[in-house]
């Protein structure tokens, strides 16, 4: 075996290891003392799949239904909702919901799971980083989950909320409000998409302070992430 070969080799073992610690020694550690030692769960198994679920769909809208058929589950939806909620109080996961205008409605909402930290989707995977770059559609739900995890993680102990919007077949992939300010945000992370016609039909409807692109041609994905969220509202 050659030289490289051998590091090649050797690489992958070292990733893979340290995947699995980082599975065993964080994640599961927060689902076991940080959740199911200070909160009553009576479905634990259902928990971590849930996570599981949630990290494997990250970026993604998924209604509860369909996340009971993924999850096998003869639980109810008022459960996972819940669970959702321990996952997010613990900085893992959480369900963005839908902005309407009405909290009635955003409320019972389909969610879009959102992992916290890109880590925690990049772990569950065990795919190299050379190859998951080269894997355009992976690649790009990654960037929308850093994109995502930002947000979610900037906006905590502000007055910004942050919500996805979807109505008859347009879609933005995130719209940050705080009070009457709206801002309406697509990530151009390089996933096949014919155009960008959410953005428009957003502004028609609700009249956003801004308009944001990320990636691609529009503000680098490096300056939004070093941006506080709040900037973007002002």
């Amino acid at each position: 075996m050659s030289d490289l070969k051998k590091y090649v080799v050797e690489r992958k073992r070292r990733d893979r290891e340290f995947a699995e610690g980082f599975v065993e020694s964080l994640i599961e550690t927060t689902l076991s003392r940080d959740i199911l030692l200070m909160t009553r769960v009576d479905k634990p198994a259902l928990l971590r799949r849930l996570f599981l679920l949630g990290c494997d769909y990250s970026g993604r809208i998924l209604s509860y239904q369909k996340m009971l058929g993924q999850l096998q589950d003869v639980g109810n939806t008022t459960t996972l909702a819940h669970y959702l909620e321990l996952l997010a109080g613990a900085g893992m996961l959480k369900g963005v919901p839908k902005f309407s205008g009405k909290k009635v409605m955003q409320r019972g909402s389909s969610p879009k799971l959102q992992a916290l930290n890109t880590a925690l989707v990049t772990s569950q995977s065990r795919l190299s980083y050379a190859f998951a770059k080269r894997d355009r559609d992976y690649w790009g739900r990654l960037v929308e989950s850093a994109v995502g995890a930002h947000l979610l993680n900037g906006a905590e102990g502000t007055m910004v909320e942050i919500y996805y919007w979807r109505d008859r077949g347009h879609e933005v992939d995130f719209v940050l409000q705080s009070g009457e300010r709206l801002v309406c945000l697509e990530v151009k992370s390089g996933r096949a998409r014919s155009d960008y016609s959410g953005i428009d039909a957003f502004t028609k409807n609700f009249q956003p302070l801004r308009k944001l692109l990320v990636g691609g041609q529009g503000i680098p994905l490096e300056e939004f992430l070093a941006t506080p969220i709040p900037n973007w509202l002002e």
